[in-house]
């Protein structure tokens, strides 16, 4: 489950180091952790995260690893190293991935980050499904994929708030969930397919809520952030 506040991640989808610092310098570590992508980390590497560490923001890792088992393990360890705290895997990796991906952090040292496993994009749909080779519909896979990553150890999941209230219901109180999708009311949803407002994404049992342009676009990202907090607290 979800420790202390904040609950809010923002997505520093942006392009560049220098973008993303005025966002962060516009933010506040004490109202949201703060993520970081393959665009941005593959352009401004592990200095980025190091910076914003020392902003006081704690950092989500968003690079959803995906590749034999012991290259996700070395990549883990090399985020537990650089002190994130919170590292993500691709369920479709497997069992075996998913299991050497926790034991790397289980045994690498300093603070252990928290493991998540994506279990499916939240821009995909039934039809991307059916293209992919993939029979299941969007809820049967998700609840594959979840079981087998919460069965591997891993310390929760990264899935749309839709499917929350069932994976509580399936595995109870104790994984984390990580909701990527969330858009307020008043927001786009841009090419997100499966959205939902903070509240709801609270209400089906969210941990941790990624929110992206909402924030980041917005003239005052600080001030719509404080918004998005006062909604939850409501």
């Amino acid at each position: 489950m979800a420790g202390e506040a904040p609950r809010v991640v923002v997505a520093l989808d942006v392009d560049s180091r220098e973008r993303a610092e005025a966002l962060a310098s516009r933010l506040d570590p004490a109202l949201c952790r703060l993520k970081v992508g393959k665009e941005l980390f593959t352009r401004t590497g592990p200095e980025l995260v190091e910076r914003l560490h020392a902003r006081g923001y704690s950092v989500f890792l968003d690079l959803k690893f995906h590749d034999i088992p012991n290259t996700v393990a070395g990549a883990c360890r090399a985020a537990a190293d650089l002190g994130v705290w919170m590292v993500n895997v691709h369920a479709l990796g497997g069992e075996r991935m998913l299991i050497a991906a926790r034991e790397a952090l289980d045994t690498a040292g300093g603070a252990r980050p928290l493991l998540t496993a994506v279990t499916m994009l939240t821009s995909h749909g039934p039809e991307d499904l059916a293209r992919l080779g993939l029979r299941d519909s969007p809820d049967a896979l998700v609840a594959r994929l979840a079981a087998l990553a919460l069965g591997a150890g891993l310390d929760g999941l990264v899935c749309s708030a839709r499917e929350a209230a069932d994976l509580r219901a399936a595995h109870g109180p104790d994984p984390v969930l990580v909701t990527p999708g969330i858009r307020p009311a008043e927001a786009d949803a841009d090419d997100q397919r499966r959205v939902v407002t903070p509240g709801e994404a609270l209400a089906q049992g969210s941990d941790y809520l990624v929110i992206g342009r909402p924030v980041t676009a917005a003239p005052d990202p600080r001030h719509a952030l404080e918004r998005i907090n006062a909604s939850i607290a409501d």
